[in-house]
């Protein structure tokens, strides 16, 4: 079973509330019932690759503007952990 990507789960949330779109439009726009963009977002569960797809050509994005966005998420806590850890006694 494959975990959920917090990653993922913040980023199209980001991106769908930057873009000014309710849950129920981009659920009806991306082909998924509400209440799985919902799991989606809340990282509750993972979503496919087929549904990533969907759920990006509803947000109006390519995978590659989606797949940076994620990554940027990513990478402010990978940042922080990193310096947290220069100041750790060994």
């Amino acid at each position: 079973m494959v975990e959920p990507d917090p990653a993922l789960a913040a980023s199209l949330r980001h991106m769908r509330e930057e873009r000014g779109i309710t849950r129920e439009a981009l659920a009806a726009r991306s082909r998924v019932t509400v209440s799985a963009l919902a799991r989606i977002e809340q990282g509750k569960v993972a979503p496919g690759w087929g549904t990533v797809r969907l759920l990006a050509n509803g947000l109006g994005v390519s995978m590659v503007e989606l797949s940076a966005a994620v990554e940027g998420t990513r990478r402010p806590a990978s940042a922080a952990s990193a310096r947290r850890s220069r100041f750790v006694r060994r």
